[in-house]
């Protein structure tokens, strides 16, 4: 029987509208003019535990400390020949085969677009064939609506939330759960399929 990688491991995937590969500093142009300025820093860091960035210098060598990350995995968003978000695997337990996504974000043109379906199609897939994931965990802000509502618009199932769960930016964060399980995927997998179809 074939058995779960011990670790994380770097990867691209490619689907039909999103590539997701590791990232590199030149990505950091393109999402730093796409996620800083009143609005779209509030569109996209008020709920992450970091960002906006001061200046793209920053910002470009964060990036290249997420490159080299093992856990949590990172993957640049790559549509349409340029960057539009980034999204992780990480908190792997190959003991358990349990792995979670996390850290998503994206440029304000790419949010409620098939962009995040298809990038969570891809890593659904990849946790469930590739690392043969018994459950794939998302966590997020309680606060953050449109993040649970994604969730739960992607298949994952809600388990509840737990409070006071991390002080963030100096404010409390409750952070609800959602799961989704080996036995949850061929259905949500074909569910997916036909969205992106």
């Amino acid at each position: 029987m074939r058995k779960a990688p011990s670790t994380l491991r770097g990867t691209t995937l490619h689907g039909t509208e999103v590539t997701l590969r590791p990232p590199v500093p030149d990505d950091a142009p393109d999402l730093y003019a796409g996620t800083h300025g009143d609005e779209a820093s509030e569109s996209v860091w008020s709920y992450m535990a970091y960002g906006p960035w001061p200046n793209q210098a920053e910002f470009t060598e964060w990036i290249a400390e997420r490159a080299a990350s093992a856990d949590p995995l990172w993957f640049a968003v790559e549509h349409k020949g340029g960057a539009v978000g980034m999204a992780t695997m990480c908190n792997y337990d190959p003991a358990h085969r349990r792995v979670e996504l996390g850290h998503i974000w994206y440029v304000p043109a790419a949010q409620r677009t098939v962009v995040n379906t298809e990038t969570i199609y891809l890593l659904l897939n990849h946790c469930f064939t590739e690392y043969l994931a018994r459950r794939v965990e998302w966590k997020c802000d309680a606060r953050n609506q449109r993040s649970r509502a994604a969730a739960l618009r992607l298949g994952f199932q809600f388990e509840g939330i737990f409070r006071q769960h991390m002080i963030v930016k100096g404010h409390n964060r409750d952070t609800a759960w959602f799961g989704m399980t080996d036995g949850d995927w061929p259905e949500v997998q074909a569910r997916l399929r036909a969205k992106l179809a």
